[in-house]
């Protein structure tokens, strides 16, 4: 079997607008803090994915980062090219060594191959007859959910958790950019209203200071928070490395350094963090390494976001990798509910609480390839 061609599609979704986002002060804290929120673009927003073809007819499908400017897409695909069209998809740890080794020699950003190599993954099974899942080998046949919104009051967040308990989901993250006072008597009450047995997690997203992280860190103590994420900015490693040793609810560091598996690693090495950050977006083979570097120093790594094919694949690596807890499903109209508008007939669906893959073999995504035509607008 060889890799024949790399195509990405373009798609664009009517009445879906690309957003920009813009920096507002956060008002009432004693320094310079900043937060964001979006605005229009006033133009279209696009789904990329990414098809990679075998001379065997069988093809792997992954979502790439829309984010991403058009030169630094033109400049994947062709390096892609250059180095992959001809080689065996199954030789896929070989092209993963290939594109991680030699990623400072082509000047990119670590994990910039992770759509390709999603992409072997879906061949993989689909030539094995299997879900990734049970190709990677099943540890559980649902992942636990928590439900995550934006910075609000009390009010917003308790309309959330009630949101979830409908799905049967019993954990919530609370996004909050208010600074360490404000946070400390609202997460209290907000212990106070969903009990004992109910998962809390609390993001500042970097708006404390190290002294508000210490603070409010003891408190979450107290109230059985399961971990606190990002509580300041991740270039301040010796400041993380103090907090971790200040601390017992497991801190999570490294969301922003979370392509660089070699990064992350030594945070974890270096105790400046008790958590790892993982994307698949960035690959599923590196978040399987660092999945297995945690496992091994006793820790979890946590998955960012919805993952590629509007949730499916972290679907799949929930279900195979046992050091890992929950699955994180933003509020509203979601990444699930965008799959289904560029044709992705069968994106994953929270049962019980749980988030549960497709068992078709490969990623399992099957397609209206009608309404994927129609909503493509360009193909690379």
């Amino acid at each position: 079997m060889k890799i024949t061609e790399i195509k990405l599609h373009i798609l664009e979704v009517p009445g879906r607008e690309a957003r920009v986002l813009h920096l507002a002060q956060v008002p009432g804290v004693r320094r310079i803090q900043y937060t964001h929120h979006g605005r229009s673009a006033h133009r279209p927003a696009q789904e990329m994915i990414l098809q990679v073809r075998t001379d065997e007819g069988v093809d792997g499908f992954c979502t790439l980062e829309s984010q991403m400017y058009a030169g630094e897409v033109s400049r994947m695909l062709e390096l892609l090219r250059a180095n992959a069209l001809g080689a065996d998809p199954l030789a896929r740890e070989e092209l993963f060594q290939k594109f991680q080794l030699g990623t400072r020699w082509v000047y990119q950003k670590p994990g910039w191959f992770g759509a390709f190599d999603n992409c072997l993954w879906d061949i993989a099974g689909k030539v094995a007859g299997l879900p990734v899942y049970k190709l990677l080998g099943q540890v559980r046949s649902g992942l636990p959910v928590y439900l995550t919104g934006g910075d609000g009051p009390l009010e917003l967040y308790i309309e959330h958790i009630e949101r979830g308990r409908e799905q049967g989901i019993r954990a919530y993250k609370a996004h909050t950019y208010k600074g360490g006072r404000a946070d400390i008597p609202l997460m209290e009450k907000l212990r106070e209203y969903v009990g004992d047995d109910y998962d809390l997690i609390i993001d500042p997203v970097c708006s404390y200071t190290y002294q508000e992280a210490v603070e409010v860190g003891h408190v979450l103590e107290r109230l059985h928070f399961i971990w606190l994420e990002e509580p300041f900015h991740e270039y301040k490693m010796h400041q993380y490395q103090q907090l971790c040793a200040e601390l017992t609810i497991p801190v999570m560091a490294t969301e922003t350094l979370m392509y660089d598996m070699g990064l992350s690693a030594q945070w974890l090495i270096h105790g400046a963090t008790d958590l790892l950050r993982g994307n698949a977006r960035h690959g599923t083979t590196q978040v399987l390494k660092l999945a297995h570097f945690a496992e091994l120093y006793g820790t979890n790594i946590e998955l960012n976001g919805a993952g590629g094919l509007y949730g499916l694949v972290h679907a799949h690596l929930g279900c195979a990798i046992a050091n890992t807890s929950y699955y994180e499903h933003s509020v509203g109209r979601g990444v699930h509910e965008l799959g289904l508008e560029v044709g992705l007939l069968n994106p994953p669906q929270i049962i019980d609480g749980c988030l549960v893959p497709p068992d078709g073999p490969g990623w399992g995504a099957e397609w209206d390839m009608e309404l994927f035509a129609k909503r493509t607008v360009a193909v690379l």
